[in-house]
C-alpha cells in the first residue's frame, strides 16, 4: 500500500465505474489523484469521495478524443502535483449492435478516437513526465481487445488497436524504467452499458445486457485486481477464468472458441 504514497496518479474516465473506485481506492492508498472525464459535476463528486478517503485530488474536465485536452489535462496534473508517476488510461465507450444493422457508421470513428486515440494522446502527454519518475502505464483494455465479440465490432476493434499500441510500447520504453500494465477485464457490474452506443450512434441507454446481475464480477474485485498488478507492475492481466481459458482455445481451437462467445453473447441476451 506504501507504493503508492504521495503518488501521481492520473485516471481518465474517472466519473464513474472502474475509473471512479480505482480512483478512490488509490486515494485511500494516499496517492494524489488527478481525475479526468467529461463532466464536471460527476467528477467534483469523486473528488469529495477521494478527499473523504484521505488522499488529495483535482478534477480536470477533459476530453480523451482531443489531443489538445489531454495535453492540458497533464500539465495541470504536473502543475498540481510536480509531476506523474502513473498513467491509468480508462476512458472508454462501448457499442451494442450488430454490423449489418448499424445505420451510422460514425459510431466506429467515435469508438477509435476514444478507446484508442484518447489512450495514445494522453499517453504522449504524459511520457516525458512518467521516464523522469521511471512511473507506469496503465491500459485498461478488455476481452474484447483479446478476442472478438458480435455485436460489438467496433469496440472490439478499438480494444485491439489499443492492445497493439500498448504491447508496442512496452518493448520501445525497454530499460527506461517506465512499465506497462494491460488490463483486461470481462463483464464488470457498472452502469457503464448504460451510455453504450446503438445502431444509430445514440446511447442505448437501456441495454440489452445489464450489467448489474448475473453472474458479472463486481467493481470492488476488478479494482483490488488492478490494484495488484499496479503494485507488481505486471505486463498483463486477464482477469477471469474463462478468459485465460479462451486464450489457449484461440491458439489451439478457434473455431471452438467462436461458437462459446457466440453462445455467451446470445444467453445474455434472454
Amino acid at each position: 500500500m506504501r507504493a503508492m504514497q504521495g503518488k501521481c496518479v492520473v485516471v481518465t474516465g474517472a466519473s464513474m465505474g472502474i475509473g471512479e473506485e480505482l480512483s478512490v481506492a488509490l486515494a485511500a492508498r494516499g496517492a494524489n489523484l488527478v481525475l479526468a472525464a467529461r463532466s464536471e459535476e460527476a467528477l467534483q463528486r469523486v473528488k469529495q469521495r477521494c478527499e473523504a478517503a484521505g488522499g488529495k485530488a483535482v478534477a480536470v474536465a477533459t476530453d480523451v478524443g482531443d489531443p489538445e485536452a489531454c495535453r492540458r489535462m497533464v500539465e495541470k496534473a504536473v502543475e498540481a502535483f510536480g509531476g506523474v508517476d502513473v498513467l491509468v488510461n480508462n476512458a472508454g465507450i462501448s457499442m451494442d449492435a450488430k454490423f449489418e444493422d448499424i445505420t451510422d457508421l460514425g459510431i466506429f470513428e467515435r469508438l477509435m478516437r476514444i478507446n484508442y486515440l484518447g489512450a495514445v494522446y494522453c499517453t504522449h502527454a504524459a511520457l516525458p513526465h512518467l521516464k523522469a519518475r521511471r512511473g507506469l502505464l496503465v491500459a485498461i483494455s478488455s476481452l474484447t481487445g483479446k478476442t472478438g465479440v458480435p455485436t460489438r465490432t467496433g469496440y472490439a476493434a478499438s480494444k485491439h488497436a489499443m492492445h497493439g499500441f500498448f504491447d508496442s510500447l512496452r518493448v520501445e520504453l525497454m530499460g527506461t524504467g517506465v512499465d506497462v500494465t494491460v488490463v483486461c477485464p470481462g463483464f464488470v457490474s457498472t452502469n457503464v452499458r448504460a451510455n453504450a452506443l446503438g445502431k444509430d450512434g445514440k446511447p442505448l441507454q437501456v441495454s440489452a445486457h445489464d450489467e448489474s446481475e448475473g453472474n458479472n464480477m463486481d467493481v470492488a474485485t476488478c479494482v483490488a485486481i488492478i490494484l495488484r498488478a499496479m503494485d507488481r507492475r505486471e505486463r498483463e492481466v486477464v482477469m477471469t477464468p474463462k478468459g485465460k481459458l479462451g486464450q489457449y482455445l484461440k491458439l489451439f481451437t478457434p473455431g471452438l472458441l467462436d461458437r462459446i462467445v457466440f453462445k455467451t453473447i446470445q444467453d445474455r441476451r434472454r
